[in-house]
């Protein structure tokens, strides 16, 4: 698999790219492993090719709840690039896949070199940030039918139509008990949109779910898209 799977690394021009390119390790990324913990000090960047890294906030009490998924569109930790040393969420590899990795230092070094590399991890950043403030606003208002098609969509996108997640995980990242995502699950399943068994969830009818989704699926969906025209 070659570097440029990721698409901010296919984005870099020619010349930004063979000077990363020597830096670059490619390793696999297991369900469960944490990329970041919060308030620890960032020393490496993840660009994934393949699998889902949720970044989350953890209350007081244990839960964790995402604020926003990493794939092959962005980066874990590319804000160390921009002197941003201290991660401010809990990374935590949702499922597994292989990633590209750098040391914090280089890539910081690269980033003041070339601008253009600089520009594309400055707006890959924004769109993380409208990402969690998208799902601060979902979480708050919608319900958890509709948010699990929001969720399990922007995961499809990601990762494709067959996924390996249990409830107890999805009730994490989706901040809810698991009776509530067992429900919800099938409800969908009912309408014949999903089919789910034994931490195995199908996607049968995108359409449907697009459907039934909040329109926080297509905002945030509008935002990646915008990126990749402007990297373009």
């Amino acid at each position: 698999m070659s570097h440029p799977a990721n698409r901010l690394l296919a984005s870099l021009p020619r010349t930004a790219f063979a000077a990363i390119k020597p830096d670059l390790k490619l390793v696999e990324l297991s369900h469960g492993d944490i990329l970041a913990e919060t308030g620890g000090q960032i020393r490496r960047v993840y660009f994934p090719h393949s699998g889902i890294i949720s970044l989350v906030v953890e209350l007081s009490a244990g839960e964790m709840i995402e604020t926003a998924t990493v794939g092959r569109d962005g980066a874990i930790g590319a804000a160390s690039a921009l002197d941003g040393r201290i991660s401010f969420n809990k990374g935590i590899v949702q499922l597994g896949g292989v990633a590209s990795v750098i040391g914090v230092e280089r890539l910081r070094a690269l980033a003041d070199e070339n601008k253009r590399f600089r520009s594309i991890l400055i707006r890959h950043e924004q769109v993380l940030f409208a990402q969690a403030q998208q799902s601060a606003a979902c979480n708050a208002s919608h319900s958890a039918e509709a948010r699990m098609c929001r969720w399990l969509l922007r995961t499809r996108d990601l990762a494709g139509e067959r996924l390996q997640l249990t409830q107890q995980f999805l009730g994490q990242m989706m901040g809810v008990q698991r009776s509530t995502v067992s429900l919800a699950a099938n409800t969908l399943q009912r309408a014949g949109l999903i089919k789910y068994r034994r931490g195995n969830i199908e996607i049968l009818d995108v359409d449907g779910l697009r459907e039934a989704a909040c329109e926080c699926y297509a905002i945030v969906a509008a935002h990646y898209q915008n990126l990749w025209k402007l990297l373009s």
